[in-house]
């Protein structure tokens, strides 16, 4: 295994990812055939591509694995991001107390599902991604739309999307304490849904307050959208599958809560 691989994908994360997939036996014919690619190949693969912003025809042979093998290898982020969650909060990583939500567009270059006109962009075709973090800026429940879908009609997927995750004393919790959100969500019946499931919400009102009141506690949602824009994979929307693109949505969570985890660790 070179140096490349262990580098990309540490023996910590390469733990956490089979918990999410095991290792697989696989008995070749007696005819001999082409070895199957590991698995730890094909994942330092996907977390070259995804930060470099690279296609999957340029992916250097190094990794192994050819890339229409690592490309449908690009499914099990979601549950590999639950098991990062869940290590978070079992450490005590995660805040409850405020959390935060906010979306950002960006261009489709192929179009496919979950886009549309980009009405900050002349209409060109685009995608939204949406996100809720905790009061640190860990994404806890992340989704994508087109980019002409307001943000008040993500709200509701968005917390209830939030997994249960593990806590490092008590129940699983995967709702939060108070919930902070800009003038795109200021509607009474969206206040009356988090008052009804027991979420204390800061909302900003449109032609009453100003945005920058609540952008003390909000800026951690920025500063997370920008960690994600780190992935130049999500500059520009080049996956023509909305799976596909959500995928990488995923690999960028993982790879911001695996950094807590390695400086929790250190600490």
């Amino acid at each position: 295994m070179t140096d490349l691989v262990e580098r990309l994908v540490p023996d910590e994360l390469w733990v956490l990812f089979q918990r999410v997939v095991p290792p697989t036996v696989v008995i070749r014919p007696q005819g001999g055939g082409r070895r199957r690619a590991g698995d730890r190949e094909a994942l330092a693969a996907i977390i070259f591509v995804a930060p470099s912003g690279c296609t999957w025809r340029q992916l250097p042979r190094v990794f192994g694995p050819a890339w229409p093998t690592v490309y449908r290898r690009d499914r099990v982020w979601a549950r590999l991001y639950r098991v990062v969650l869940d290590e978070l909060g079992v450490r005590g990583e995660l805040d409850w107390s405020r959390c935060a939500i906010d979306s950002v567009r960006l261009r489709a270059a192929k179009g496919g599902r979950l886009t549309g006109p980009n009405p900050t962009d002349r209409g060109k075709l685009g995608s939204k991604i949406h996100l809720i973090t905790d009061r640190n800026g860990l994404p806890l429940s992340l989704g994508i739309s087109g980019a002409n879908m307001h943000d008040s009609q993500g709200l509701e997927p968005l917390v209830r999307g939030i997994p249960p995750i593990r806590s490092r004393r008590g129940p699983q919790r995967r709702r939060p304490a108070k919930l902070h959100a800009d003038k795109g969500s200021d509607y009474n019946h969206l206040r009356r849904w988090l008052r009804s499931r027991g979420i204390r919400h800061r909302i900003a009102r449109k032609g009453i307050e100003s945005s920058q009141r609540l952008g003390r506690h909000r800026w951690v949602v920025e500063r997370t959208v920008s960690w994600l824009a780190g992935c130049r994979c999500l500059h520009r929307r080049y996956e023509r599958k909305a799976e596909h693109f959500l995928a990488f949505v995923g690999i960028a969570a993982v790879l911001i809560g695996y950094r807590r985890l390695t400086r929790a660790s250190s600490c």
